[in-house]
Formats: structure tokens, C-alpha cells, sequence
């Protein structure tokens, strides 16, 4: 009996799953993520005699570009501001490792095209984060390349036999009692073999209405055109059109390895004096076998008969091209960053230094373009993430949240300064603008910022007026928030 999957048993619910070449494509990535393509990494050599099944030595870029996206975009500097919420939100994070699992999933919907996060509330009541990455997702409509509903499924054993576990986000159906506007939430288990539908375990609900007008998942996706299926609501992998480039940085890489191998001494020896031998005794009138050299031993080579007798062992010494493989490699690699988005000079296999942010700068506007295009989905994705936790947990859904990436990466720090301090001494740039780029902060935040300075200035009795901002009298009257003390009140969610 043919197997069910998942694609076959959410058509038979009626609706319309991507085709499974979309998931045949996300297992070729897969693969290249994983370092371990069948294909193309093993193959075989020719020793003068026999064919040998050799592995083929390799450098992994698919997975490093895809961790270098991740820790590009999602690191330990990323701020998400949440006003009031912000203590309670980062709370719910750290309960839920986001700033790890976050790293993880963007790095994984980098290699295989997709990823999403899902929010629920789990059996003890409290807010739980599903990270989950593309080949368990399943998108079953879309509004201008908007997933505005999905199913995430997985293969699993339960109760000894082979299930698929199905959690459905669906809006509501009219004429049913469901409210068309909210989304319900249904969660299935079903026999692999049969198609038939088990029991859920204890404490998990058949059907949920969230109550939620929005989604209480997110799909994030590299900021690209998907060129394989220009229909498909899923992204592609960041490397899916440089799989080429990735391949010549194994091949050069290989044979760079094998350079230094097969670069020892070797000595070519005619193929009937490295075969064993039957020698006549002619006093005892015995055979006897006489080997002539270790078979598993590499140095020597065989070589076919000839009919030239004299034929006997000869010296061969190898010269290793380091410098051409090593050139040859710094090539491959350049193309594949490139490809990839990273720019051509991001990967340096001469070890000489690391670049200082200045050159990054300098040389890496394409890197530069790229991240900001990319990090447009990342930012959307945190916020309605964000404002889906505080929904379930009691909160307005309209939470106003900012995402602030780290710039730190790309910009040089001491060089944003300086250029701050140059504009606002020569009169063309107010403090608060150069604050409020330097500490990427709120307005509000640097007029705080400016009003602790010039109690410092007055302390120290420097003679400087930094609170001059829009007043030409500021000694004649305190500003208002310089009265308040700790103006912002908690009034976050119950501690859990």
C-alpha cells in the first residue's frame, strides 16, 4: 500500500499544498547544507589497473555562507524595543532561548528557502516559540506572496506505527458557526499507512480558536525572487544559484588536498614485477610463491607490460603547486561569495588578517545592500512575532515594537563619531540628530541623554550649554521631564 503523505492528506482536507518539487528541491539543499551530497562528493580514480571509490575532500561554504546571514543579521547586539512591554517581552524570549533558537532558524531558512515562527500557549498556560524550518512547512493560502494560512507537519512514530503530526492555521469557515475573520487553530495525528486520523495525546485540543484576526505564525524567507517556481509562495535557498560556485570550491579544494597526497615520492614499477610471483625450486623440483611488494602499498605504481624488457622501477618526483591551488581557491571562493550576496572579498583563504570595519566599508557595498534588503523580512517577522506574544498574553495585538540590527558589523563605530562630531562643531548637525545616531537611540532617549550631560557640565563647572535645544533661555526655566523621576512605570504582564 502506497504511503500518505502530507501534501496527498492536506489536498484531501481541500486544500492546495505547494507539489512535492518543491520539497525535492528543498532536500537537494538540504543536502549541501549538510555537507553530504551522494552525487557529487563521492567518486572514483584510476590507479592504472582498478577504479577506487575515493571521498572527495571539501570546504562546507553552503553551511558557512548561511551562518555568516544568520550572524549577520540576528547576533547578540539586536535590540527589540517594546516600550512598557519590553521587560515582560524579553522575559518570554529568554524562556523560549530566542536569541539562540532565532540565530538557528534564520541560518537554517537562509540554507533551505524558508522558516517560520509559530506561537501558541502551551498545556501550563504559558507562551511557547516554535522555530521551524522549510520541509515542515506547508502554506495552504497566500495574498500577494503573504502566507495567510499554513499547516506544519512532520513525520513521526506514535504508538509504534508511522504518523504525520499536522498543526493547522486556518481562518474560520463561514457557514459553519466559526467567525471568517479569526483563525483556528487544529492540531491532527495521522496513520502514515492508512490515512486514517489517531487520537490525540492527553492534554492536546482537536481544534483551538485563537480568537487572533492575525496569523500567530511568521514566515521568513531570503529577500529574493524565488526564479525556480515564480508561483510558489516558499523562498529559495541563499545559495540555490550558486550550487556551481560551491562545487569548484570543493573540486579546487580536493585537489589542492591530493596535491600534498599524491605528492610524495613515487616509483613506477613495470606490472609484472608487482604480482606475486610462482618461482620453479628446480633442486627440490617445488613452486613456490614469491611476492614481489606490498600490494597496500601507495608508493608504488603499477605500469602495464612492455615490449621493451629492460622496463624496471623508476623514480618520479613530484612538485606540489601550492601557489597556483591556493590562487585557484581564492578564486572559487570570491565567486561563490559573491553569488551568495556577501560581496567578493568576504572570504580570505591566505589567513593574512582580519579587515578592519573601515575597509568592510570600502569593498563590501554589495554585502552592504544585500543585509539591509534581507533584513526587511527579519524585522516584519520579529514585530508581528512580538505583537502575537503579547496577544497571548493578554495584551493588545497593536503593540508598537522597533527592531534595531546591529550596524556595527558594516559601519565603523569610532568613524560615526567622528563624522558627528565634525557636522555638529561645524554647525550643520543639532547634538540630538548626532546622539540619536550614535547610541541609535529615540529622540526621547537622547533628549534624556543631553540632560544628563549638562548636569555633568554644571558638576564639573565646564562652561557648556548642551540643553540649548529649542529655547534660547533653558537656566530661566527646568524642562519639564527634568522634574520627573523614573517618568516610565512598569505595567507589563503578570510574572510567570
Amino acid at each position: 500500500m502506497e504511503k500518505v503523505t502530507i501534501q496527498q492528506y492536506l489536498t484531501g482536507l481541500g486544500y492546495s499544498p505547494p507539489v512535492e518539487e518543491t520539497y525535492s528541491h528543498i532536500a537537494g539543499w538540504m543536502e549541501w547544507y549538510q555537507n553530504e551530497v551522494q552525487k557529487f562528493h563521492n567518486y572514483k580514480i584510476y590507479d592504472g589497473t582498478r577504479l577506487h571509490k575515493e571521498k572527495r575532500y571539501r570546504l562546507g561554504m553552503a553551511k558557512k555562507v548561511c551562518e555568516d546571514w544568520a550572524n549577520l543579521i540576528l547576533n547578540e547586539k539586536v535590540s527589540i524595543k517594546a516600550g512598557e512591554y519590553e521587560e515582560r517581552l524579553n522575559k518570554i524570549l529568554d524562556a523560549n532561548n530566542f536569541r539562540v533558537r532565532g540565530n538557528q532558524l534564520i541560518e537554517l531558512a537562509f540554507a533551505l528557502g524558508t522558516g517560520a515562527l509559530v506561537e501558541y500557549l502551551g498545556a501550563d498556560g504559558s507562551i511557547v516559540i516554535d522555530y521551524v524550518r522549510a520541509d515542515m512547512i506547508y502554506p495552504l493560502s497566500y495574498d500577494n506572496g503573504d502566507v495567510t494560512e499554513c499547516a506544519f507537519g512532520s513525520y513521526r512514530n506514535y504508538g509504534g506505527k508511522e504518523c504525520i503530526y499536522l498543526q493547522i492555521h486556518r481562518l474560520g469557515k463561514q457557514g459553519e458557526g466559526e467567525n471568517p475573520k479569526e483563525y483556528y487553530l487544529e492540531n491532527r495525528i495521522v496513520d502514515i499507512n492508512s490515512g486514517i486520523g489517531l487520537d490525540l495525546p492527553g492534554g492536546m485540543q482537536p481544534s483551538i480558536q485563537t480568537h487572533s484576526e492575525r496569523p500567530l505564525f511568521q514566515i521568513i524567507a531570503p529577500n529574493m525572487v524565488n526564479n525556480i517556481d515564480l508561483d510558489s509562495p516558499m523562498g529559495i535557498s541563499v545559495f540555490a544559484n550558486a550550487v556551481d560556485q560551491i562545487k569548484s570550491c570543493d573540486v579546487v579544494y580536493d585537489s589542492y588536498v591530493n596535491e600534498f597526497i599524491l605528492g610524495r615520492k613515487r616509483i613506477l614499477v613495470p606490472i609484472t614485477m608487482a604480482k606475486v610471483m610462482m618461482e620453479e625450486d628446480s633442486e627440490k623440483g617445488l613452486s613456490k610463491a614469491v611476492p614481489e611488494f606490498d600490494p597496500a602499498e601507495t608508493v608504488f605504481y603499477q605500469m602495464p607490460a612492455d615490449r621493451n624488457s629492460d622496463l624496471k622501477p623508476t623514480e618520479v618526483d613530484m612538485t606540489i603547486r601550492a601557489s597556483d591551488h591556493e590562487l585557484g581557491i581564492q578564486r572559487a571562493l570570491d565567486l561563490c561569495s559573491f553569488k551568495c550576496g556577501l560581496g567578493t572579498r568576504r572570504y580570505q583563504f591566505t589567513g593574512s588578517g582580519v579587515k578592519t570595519a573601515t575597509e568592510v566599508i570600502s569593498d563590501k557595498s554589495d554585502l552592504y545592500q544585500n543585509l539591509k534588503k534581507n533584513e526587511i523580512p527579519v524585522k516584519a517577522a520579529i514585530i508581528h512575532m512580538a505583537q502575537a506574544v503579547a496577544f497571548l498574553d493578554g495584551k493588545s495585538p497593536d503593540l508598537e515594537v522597533t527592531v534595531d540590527f546591529d550596524d556595527s558589523i558594516i559601519e565603523d563605530t569610532n568613524t560615526t563619531i567622528d563624522r558627528n562630531t565634525k557636522l555638529v562643531q561645524a554647525g550643520l548637525r543639532s547634538k540630538l540628530s548626532a546622539i540619536v545616531e550614535i547610541n541609535k537611540c529615540s529622540e526621547e532617549e537622547a533628549r534624556k541623554e543631553l540632560e544628563r550631560i549638562a548636569e555633568d557640565s554644571q558638576i564639573t563647572g565646564n562652561d557648556i550649554d548642551w540643553t540649548n535645544m529649542d529655547q534660547e533661555n533653558p537656566e530661566e526655566e527646568e524642562p519639564e521631564d527634568q522634574k520627573k523621576k523614573n517618568p516610565i512605570g512598569f505595567r507589563g504582564g503578570d510574572e510567570t
